[in-house]
């Protein structure tokens, strides 16, 4: 039994489908925090179970009997949860971590993933980290602006970083989970090549058949919305990556994805064209 948390979310509803699609359905319980909703999303037969990755104890029915745990840090009480599932008897957990660990290690949110991955190798579990960079889904931050004003208001615009599909996140976590050799490794993800936020709108105006303007702002500009949003210490540390402390770790192209499972990393575009329905 493999247990999925964040099971509704990006890389974890993609998880899990890929899992249910290999035919290993009935070995995956997928944890939410509203089976109803996750039964409107998620694959037909998939064992379903509720838990709060706030609260850890909640998940102790969840973890009856289960062999292997999927977890994306910083979401809930990781320490909590990495032992409960220690205690429930869990042999190998796959942790989604962040690539600022190597990149950005002084930043603060870069300290607590950090800080994690120890927890996990102190446990006694074995253990697979995924070190992804940015996401290509974190764009959806802009489809309010796209449909609203088709415009998007950004710094650095012309600083390209590899983005990352989840779908390649979660294509990973599949080979980690049901495959051998894993166990032990540390592996940083990326796209196939860097892209900037310029050319990201690019290719959504390509899909909407309409123009969407790019407008450059400063970083002072940037931080306010930004702060109120994530607060200030997590802004700063986004601001920083997305091009006011870039280095040439951050911007390197890894070819994990394709190592591991034998497909090449899926482009910006691919991800544009799947979620073109948000920007319209």
């Amino acid at each position: 039994m493999m247990v999925v948390t964040g099971a509704t979310g990006n890389i974890g509803r993609e998880l899990v489908r890929q899992l249910h699609t290999e035919g290993r359905g009935s070995g995956v319980r997928a944890l939410t925090r509203d089976a109803a909703r996750a039964g409107a999303v998620l694959p037909a037969g998939v064992d379903l179970a509720e838990g709060d990755l706030g609260r850890a104890d909640s998940l102790k029915s969840a973890l009856d009997g289960a062999r292997s745990l999927f977890l994306i840090a910083g979401v809930g009480d990781d320490a909590g949860i990495l032992d409960v599932a220690r205690d429930a008897g869990v042999e190998h957990v796959v942790l989604v971590s962040s690539i600022t660990t190597v990149t950005h290690p002084h930043l603060g949110p870069a300290r607590a993933h950090l800080a994690v991955e120890r927890r996990l190798r102190e446990s006694g579990m074995a253990w697979t980290v995924l070190r992804p960079t940015q996401f290509a889904s974190n764009t959806l931050w802009w489809a309010g602006a796209v449909r609203e004003e088709s415009a998007v208001r950004v710094p650095y615009p012309d600083v390209g970083l590899p983005a990352v599909h989840p779908a390649d996140i979660a294509s990973v976590a599949r080979a980690a989970l049901t495959g051998p050799g894993h166990r032990g490794r540390t592996y940083p993800l990326t796209g196939p090549a860097p892209i900037t936020p310029r050319e990201q709108i690019a290719e959504l105006e390509r899909l909407l058949g309409r123009k969407v303007a790019c407008v450059g702002i400063t970083r002072e500009d940037a931080y306010g919305p930004m702060a109120a949003m994530m607060g200030a210490e997590v802004a700063n540390s986004v601001l920083d990556l997305m091009g006011g402390d870039v280095n040439d770790a951050l911007v390197a192209v890894h070819d994990t994805v394709a190592r591991v499972t034998g497909s090449p990393a899926r482009p910006y575009r691919r991800w544009a064209e799947e979620n073109a329905d948000a920007f319209r």
